[in-house]
This record gives structure tokens, sequence and C-alpha cells, in this order.
């Protein structure tokens, strides 16, 4: 399967009532974060821009060999960084198992 298919599948598994609540937010695959080579994903937000995730397909990619790891690493990321842009801090994150 491809990267970017996990990536959708991860978003397509979403609960219908979480799914729902996205608005005017662009989920993308970049090859890495420029400044931040090992970054698995970021949320972006700016003012009069859609929201933005970005998950980052070489540091996964190298992070996981194992096809169903990577899978799991991919879906704890999308929701990960879908958890920040409903508000969701990193201590938060830390408690709930998602950093």
């Amino acid at each position: 399967m491809r990267f970017e298919e996990h990536v959708r599948r991860a978003l397509d598994e979403l609960p219908p009532e979480l799914a729902r609540g996205l608005e005017n937010v662009a989920v993308v695959v970049e090859e890495e974060h420029p400044d931040d080579p090992d970054l698995f994903g970021l949320w972006e937000s700016a003012e009069y821009m859609p929201d933005k995730i970005t998950i980052y397909r070489r540091p996964l990619a190298e992070s996981f060999s194992d096809p169903e790891e990577l899978e799991e690493e991919i879906r704890i990321t999308v929701l990960h960084e879908l958890a920040h842009y409903f508000g969701i801090d990193e201590d938060r994150l830390d408690d709930l198992g998602y950093s």
C-alpha cells in the first residue's frame, strides 16, 4: 500500500462525529520538513487561510520498516495532528499516549 493510502485510510476511519468537526483543513503528504527532517507531522494555522496538516513521508518510512507498524504510526501521527487542530496540547496528548 502506498504511503498516501495509509494517510487516507487513517482519515476514512475517523469516527463520524470527529470527521464532521473538520472544517477548512487540508491534509497533505510531503517528503520531509525543511527545518526539522525528523518531524513526523505538523499542524499549521494561519489567519484567513485553511488549516494545514502535513504528514512527512521520509522520517516515518525510515523509522518503521514493518508495514503494519508504519501504518499504525501514520494513523497515530494523523490523529496527533488532528488533535492539535481541535485544540488538544502536547501534554494532554502525552497523557493519552499520542505523543
